[in-house]
């Protein structure tokens, strides 16, 4: 199967506010902060703390957000030239090809550590941090889309 496709900046930016959303670091700390600011609602309603302490947990949680939600994916698109490429990928029995202007490059299945479905995008990762983004809208039809997410399942163990 050959796929041939560009990337939507829009999309990519909410795939890489799920991929963060997703690391297990981000979670706890995204937990962390807001039961801290839970507490601390409450107890300033209850009169047991002042308003600052209540201020820097709300400017905290407020800080991460932005952060997650806007700074992180901004500065990765902005940095990283793959986002503005034109590419063909062949998915094939025994590897992944990708090609572009500049070159091309094989991937073996086994490269891949897992892979994740989000909304646009199947994100193929090499490892927990680093993955490739493979847009849903590149398949030409719902049965290829299936066909794909099916070779995904049986290639890349998770």
């Amino acid at each position: 199967m050959i796929i041939h496709f560009g990337y939507d900046k829009k999309q990519v930016l909410q795939a890489l506010r799920y991929h963060f959303i997703t690391r297990p670091e981000i979670k706890i700390l995204l937990i962390v902060v807001n039961v801290f600011t839970i507490i601390s609602a409450v107890l300033l309603y209850m009169h047991k703390i002042r308003p600052l302490s209540f201020l820097i947990f709300s400017a905290l949680w407020f800080m991460l957000l932005i952060t997650i939600w806007r700074l992180l994916p901004n500065s990765i698109y902005k940095k990283s030239q793959t986002f503005r490429d034109k590419f063909s990928m062949h998915l094939q029995e025994k590897e992944v090809v990708l090609e572009t202007e500049r070159g091309a490059h094989a991937w073996q299945w086994n490269d891949f550590s897992s892979f994740v479905e989000s909304p646009y995008f199947f994100h193929l990762y090499f490892n927990s941090r680093s993955f490739f983004l493979v847009p849903k809208d590149a398949f030409r039809d719902i049965p290829e889309l299936q066909e794909a997410r099916q070779l995904l399942r049986s290639k890349i163990r998770k």
